[in-house]
């Protein structure tokens, strides 16, 4: 309900708008404090590069931390990934390894170190999280933070603000509205987030879409085929627990596929199993819940589930003016 009510101002959000205004207020009186030094933002040994959104819930982070970390290797940078790790009851850094649980390092994080193939840690504390990616590994010569665009006790050199086909919904901020931070929020680029579809871009902002062509098996990723050859098949279940999980379907269905959804919430830990009982012969997950999946043993082994793998893919400008902005970051 209150989801809805944030596409537009209704009632409802009449109703939360002056708690919106006390969000405003501690929200704005919290970046002042770091503005006017009263707070001490501080500067780690490498640069940072921060992903992030105003809009509550996702917009698709994780693939452009992923595009990032690759344009910033070609280059010439080593980047590594400082991340929350949402869901962990741990609140040190600590690496994410090929060994790393989802419930102790996050979804997110692990689908970043397998995709990107750089150093990730993740922590609570964004600076502290950057110091021990340093000391672990001193070879990376700039961070990109995973979402943390609130976070501001890490001093950033690039803030990137991502959205989506959502835009800003009502304009306001929470409760009344799904916004973090007013729009007017100053940043250095905006990614907007269009999938793989034709939305019309805001000006000043660069596009973003999802590419996804084909399909892997859980059990065995090596398997594949395209995910063209899915578009006569009967029977496919479709089943996301992501934040938008609606971005996921539309992929689906702009390659052509029919198929019944299963909106699953933000980060599902699948620890009851939703695919037992799905009369389906074909089912379809996101790469984020997959990270997850492949350690549940009677989920791993349904030979009906496929991932879909999607790979950002954004005007090469962004990255060379990402790059610009690095290189004028004093050296001392």
């Amino acid at each position: 309900m209150l989801t809805r009510a944030w596409t537009r101002r209704g009632w409802l959000a009449c109703l939360l708008w002056p708690l919106s205004l006390l969000f405003g207020f501690v929200a704005l009186l919290r970046r002042s404090l770091y503005r006017l030094g009263v707070k001490q933002a501080i500067r780690v040994a490498a640069p940072v590069v921060v992903v992030g959104n105003i809009f509550v819930g996702g917009t698709g982070k994780t693939p452009l931390a992923i595009w990032l970390v690759d344009a910033l290797r070609q280059a010439g940078y080593t980047p590594g990934v400082i991340s929350r790790g949402y869901g962990s009851a741990q609140a040190e850094a600590r690496p994410v390894t090929a060994e790393s649980r989802a419930q102790d390092v996050g979804d997110e994080p692990l689908l970043i170190a397998e995709r990107a193939g750089c150093p990730v840690m993740v922590g609570r504390g964004r600076v502290a999280a950057a110091q021990a990616l340093l000391a672990a590994h001193p070879e990376v010569d700039v961070i990109v933070s995973d979402d943390g665009l609130q976070h501001y006790a890490l001093a950033r050199d690039v803030e990137i603000v991502l959205s989506d086909a959502r835009g800003n919904g009502n304009g306001w901020l929470l409760p009344a509205g799904p916004l973090r931070e007013p729009v007017s929020r100053r940043r250095d680029f905006t990614v907007c987030n269009v999938g793989s579809g034709d939305t019309v871009v805001p000006a000043g902002a660069f596009a973003m879409r999802l590419a996804a062509d084909r399909v892997e098996l859980l059990q065995d990723r090596s398997c594949t085929q395209p995910l063209a050859s899915l578009s006569a098949a009967n029977g496919i279940a479709a089943v996301a627990g992501i934040g938008n999980p609606e971005r996921f379907f539309a992929t689906l269905a702009q390659a052509g596929l029919n198929f019944e959804a299963l909106a699953l919430p933000d980060h599902y830990d699948f620890a009851h199993n939703p695919f037992a009982g799905l009369p389906a012969a074909v089912i379809l997950i996101t790469e984020k819940d997959a990270v997850k999946c492949r350690a549940i043993e009677a989920i791993k082994n349904d030979p009906r589930i496929w991932v879909v793998p999607v790979t950002a893919r954004i005007d090469g400008a962004l990255a060379e003016q990402i790059v610009e902005k690095l290189r004028e970051r004093p050296t001392a």
